[in-house]
């Protein structure tokens, strides 16, 4: 494990990955962008060390010895909620899935550019920026939006299913409250990754289709159609044309 030099209003992230050279490429990269990196190789060590140093965000391989990335994210979001963007084989959906599924934010597939990782990086933390700058802010509530079961809490940031709370990730949660408040519109992946992430090309269309898969899991197939050749809008409570 180590550390960067400390740094003013610097955000930290903890690098988590049991190959030395990718970590500390990605160190690198990171601590040339601004940030202040701490690394960790190991699953153990990697929740040690996010309890010790509390960083504003983790990057999490998903293979690690110890115990893996997704019993990593597990065991530090039950500490405290901290947006983990996940690395993955590039074939394997099943991770991605089991990485949103346990609280990730984001994932990004092996091998990866740095200049992806770090536009990665800035759009979670600005996502939870803006997510709690509304949270303090004391503007009229917004209340509840309703899809057949499923209802979105908007204030409280709650998802429920036939009154059964789900968790939702930021990033989900923040997709579903867009399409239902645009329940008549189809948006493209370029325009959702826009929208969601503020991502300005489309390096990340395979994140907003895992995204999809991931409601879906959570809120009922139906929550979510697709329309070929275009991308995606607001289901139908009734499951057609899903």
């Amino acid at each position: 494990m180590n550390d960067a030099s400390p740094g003013t209003n610097r955000r930290k992230v903890l690098v988590v990955d049991d190959e030395a050279t990718i970590a500390d490429a990605v160190a690198a990269r990171l601590s040339s962008e601004g940030f202040d990196v701490v690394l960790a190789y190991d699953g153990p060590t990697a929740v040690k060390v996010c309890h010790d140093v509390r960083p504003d965000l983790v990057v999490l391989d998903v293979m690690l010895p110890g115990f893996d990335g997704h019993e990593v994210c597990r065991q530090i979001q039950k500490e405290r909620r901290v947006p983990v963007i996940m690395l993955t084989a590039r074939t394997d959906e099943t991770d991605v899935l089991v990485g949103l599924g346990v609280g990730a934010d984001d994932y990004i597939s092996k091998p990866f550019s740095p200049r992806e990782l770090v536009a990665r990086v800035r759009a979670v933390l600005r996502r939870v920026s803006d997510i709690a700058t509304a949270d303090a802010s004391p503007t009229a509530t917004i209340g509840a939006l309703h899809f057949g079961p499923v209802v979105v809490d908007v204030d409280a940031r709650l998802v429920s299913v036939d009154g059964e709370i789900q968790h939702l990730t930021a990033t989900e949660f923040d997709i579903i409250v867009h399409l239902l408040r645009n329940p008549k519109q189809v948006f493209t992946r370029g325009q959702l990754l826009q929208a969601i992430w503020g991502y300005t090309d489309t390096s990340g269309e395979r994140t907003v289709d895992s995204h999809i898969q991931a409601l879906r899991r959570k809120l009922g197939s139906a929550i979510v159609r697709t329309v070929h050749g275009v991308g995606y809008g607001l289901g139908t409570p009734d499951g057609a044309g899903a």
